[in-house]
């Protein structure tokens, strides 16, 4: 998110007092302690960000329910956001005020998001031979282990030698998304590379 954020001492960032930390970075300690992925701070920020900008850079503890609602709902009437979407930015705004402002908002009824109806798109056996043609290498194999195991990209890259159970044709994935460690099939055609 490259938007230009206010000043320090703008209104709506600081939070009452002189020597508090900037809110910001109280929302930052706070996703720390509770071990949070970097990516889901990135994302949480972002959507506070959002969130005050949408209000004038109001401070959120000026504000309540009915802006969370107002902000939620224009975010699925106007942005035409996906339902994952704003239950993200829901999540975000609601650990603002949980564990950062600790203040309670109550029930929030906002105009939810629509699921759009849409198939995936998969490719064909042909089509990912001839993508995986293009590539060799490093490219190829991160490729091939993505389509072959299921894995997420960041967990491909994450992989170390002591992953790998050649004697069982196992992967174990160490730290994936939510901390649920798994074991998946290591393909036999990735064996040697």
């Amino acid at each position: 998110m490259t938007e230009d954020l206010p000043k320090p001492d703008s209104p709506g960032l600081n939070t009452p007092g002189a020597a508090a930390p900037r809110l910001l970075d109280q929302v930052r300690s706070e996703l720390r302690l509770r071990h949070r992925a970097l990516r889901t701070e990135k994302a949480y920020l972002g959507w506070i960000r959002r969130y005050i900008r949408y209000h004038g850079l109001r401070h959120p503890a000026e504000l309540g329910a009915r802006e969370v609602e107002a902000f939620l709902s224009h975010l699925a009437v106007q942005r035409s956001v996906s339902p994952s979407t704003q239950n993200q930015a829901f999540a975000a705004i609601l650990f603002l005020y949980r564990h950062v402002l600790k203040q309670d908002l109550g029930d929030v009824d906002a105009c939810r998001a629509r699921r759009k109806r849409t198939l995936p798109t998969v490719l064909s056996v042909d089509e990912v031979h001839r993508l995986l043609g293009k590539l060799e290498g490093t490219p190829w194999l991160v490729a091939s282990l993505l389509y072959g195991t299921g894995l997420r990209v960041v967990e491909a890259l994450r992989l170390r030698r002591h992953d790998l159970d050649f004697e069982r044709k196992l992967l174990y994935v160490r730290e994936p998304k939510g901390q649920r460690w798994r074991v998946t099939m290591l393909p036999e055609i990735l064996l040697d590379p």
